[in-house]
């Protein structure tokens, strides 16, 4: 395109407000026009609860934060006042191109209300997302089509804005002033002899989740072989302290409720494998590129958002209704029909290959 010859000294503004391995899959598409254009300024607005990626990112000049955490405390004027606040900011810089990638009302409102020559979003948005857009790539596929990864829709906007680097690149901030001297102490202290598996059984969907005795079974084979530790947030320590109870083991360093994103990034960049379902977790340690994956899919796909490449590793479970892309299981109430249809001996046979 002719208005794309060449985008250095212009004004991007990318709205991508949550969630965060979302967040982290659009990085790349930052990362392709920075290094198309070395002079284009990139901003970006994302909510709070996913902005630790995109705020101090080299990559990006200015962020605006959404505090979506302390809002939903606030009454309904308080939230529109602050959101005003925001729209304010946004509308003294006037952008060359704003992008709209995550394409529900919410962010397209945003692209509406701000100032900008090129409205740029994908075809396929949800809840009228098109209506504020003056540029719409056509894709030709579903945003939620399954085997249409997230990282190469996003690229698809690089494409169309004249990039030619198409490999997903990830350029995170530099958080070492942040990592906690514990963890740093953990993993000097490790058993330099065996390697090290770090198990992050949580995620936000229950119906993302394995079964325990799946955990159990990897613990039982791994925890004389290898370092093993386990994670999750404070919210998600409940399920692995049921796993940890039932292991019955002092071999495994639990980490939950006890680290940082900016810990579990480093820690993610001194393992060896990280073993996940779906989850902020798998996409943080692909995003750090150091460690190896195995990630489990249950209701989600692993052609829409499992971590590629050849030191990475995706299973599918295997159940004609999977993946149903959906919070809660039609079939089977309180549990999810999917979540036993990954034997862990497939898991142990992945992990004896990579790892030996």
């Amino acid at each position: 395109m002719e208005k794309n010859k060449d985008l250095n000294g212009k004004k991007v503004l990318i709205i991508r407000l949550s969630a965060l391995g979302d967040t982290i899959h659009t990085l790349p598409l930052a990362n392709a026009l920075k290094e198309e254009y070395p002079n284009i300024q990139i901003d970006w607005i994302v909510e709070d609860k996913a902005a630790k990626f995109v705020i101090k990112n080299p990559l990006i000049n200015k962020t605006y934060k959404i505090p979506s955490k302390k809002w939903k405390k606030l009454s309904i004027f308080k939230k529109i006042k602050s959101f005003i606040q925001i729209i304010r900011l946004l509308r003294r810089n006037k952008y060359d191109i704003i992008i709209d990638t995550q394409q529900l009302l919410k962010s397209s409102l945003i692209m509406g209300l701000s100032k900008g020559k090129r409205k740029i979003s994908l075809d396929g948005g949800r809840e009228g997302s098109w209506i504020f857009a003056n540029e719409i790539i056509k894709t030709g596929l579903k945003p939620f089509d399954i085997n249409y990864h997230v990282v190469k829709r996003n690229l698809e906007i690089a494409k169309y804005l004249g990039c030619n680097n198409l490999n997903p690149k990830f350029i995170i901030p530099n958080f070492e002033n942040e990592i906690s001297a514990e963890i740093k102490n953990i993993i000097n202290s490790l058993d330099k002899s065996k390697k090290t598996i770090v198990l992050a059984p949580a995620t936000t969907w229950k119906n993302k989740h394995w079964t325990i005795q799946g955990w159990l079974d990897l613990i039982n084979k791994f925890q004389d072989k290898y370092n093993l530790i386990i994670t999750a947030s404070e919210k998600e320590k409940t399920l692995t302290g049921e796993i940890l109870s039932k292991a019955n083991t002092n071999k495994i360093i639990d980490l939950s409720g006890k680290t940082t994103l900016a810990d579990l990034t480093y820690l993610y960049g001194n393992v060896d494998l990280l073993i996940s379902p779906d989850s902020g977790s798998a996409h943080i340690a692909w995003a750090a590129g150091k460690c190896k994956i195995i990630t489990l899919f249950f209701a989600t796909s692993s052609g829409r958002t499992a971590p590629f490449g050849d030191k990475y590793f995706s299973v599918q479970a295997e159940i004609g209704c999977s993946p149903c892309m959906t919070k809660k299981c039609r079939f089977k109430k309180g549990k999810n029909r999917c979540c036993e249809k990954i034997n862990s001996d497939k898991i142990i046979s992945i992990v004896k290959n990579i790892l030996q």
